[in-house]
């Protein structure tokens, strides 16, 4: 059976810890990830986890592979990840005659949002979400802004009547969460039910 493929892009928002716990959970349920990471992620991943992405592109994979081997001693098949640099317009996520089954920016920023809003496709992340629209799949965006002007939320109504799962980092706090990793998983566990995958971040509702 086919491995499912999701396109992970990370933009300039905060979440990095969603970002990250999102990575790992797909990976864990051997799910193909085609990741692309903005400029802009790379700063903010180190301001909120101080973990320092390697600046040359084909380094970054081994990395973070190594990463998670190291903090959760989990052992992934590399195969399951490939990573794509903003400008690579070879990678299939650039085409409709490719597409990945569903698409997650987490976190999304508003400048990604406009963008995909108004079809921009300057770079593989925007054109990426373009080709999911067109195409009809999945669309998931973790906005993450505070608060959210008119134009933010013109554009996300805008998406939304298009299909887009509009899914803000609004973590609810029935489940009494202990921790930060409690509620990073409340909104990871969100994403991975609408992406139809199985996991154990979050007890269903009333079980």
């Amino acid at each position: 059976m086919k491995n499912k493929v999701i396109t992970l892009a990370v933009t300039g928002a905060s979440g990095s810890p969603y970002f990250i716990q999102l990575l790992k959970s797909l990976l864990e349920s051997e799910v193909k990830v085609y990741l692309l990471l903005s400029s802009a992620a790379k700063i903010v991943i180190e301001t909120e986890l101080n973990l320092f992405l390697p600046k040359e592109h084909n380094d970054i994979k081994p990395f973070l592979l190594s990463f998670f081997k190291q903090h959760n001693s989990m052992s992934i098949n590399e195969d399951l990840l490939e990573i794509f640099d903003k400008e690579q317009w070879t990678a299939p996520v650039a085409s409709g005659s490719n597409p990945a089954d569903a698409m997650v920016v987490c976190p999304c920023s508003m400048g990604t949002l406009s963008a995909i809003a108004h079809g921009a496709s300057n770079n593989l992340i925007e054109r990426a979400a373009d080709v999911m629209l067109k195409e009809r799949r999945d669309l998931i965006l973790l906005t993450r802004e505070m608060p959210y002007s008119a134009i933010h939320l013109e554009n996300m109504l805008k998406l939304s009547q298009l299909g887009v799962t509009i899914m803000p980092a609004s973590p609810g706090f029935y489940h009494q969460p202990k921790s930060i990793d409690d509620i990073v998983n409340f909104v990871v566990a969100r994403i991975m039910d609408h992406l139809k995958i199985p996991h154990s971040l979050l007890k269903p509702w009333g079980n």
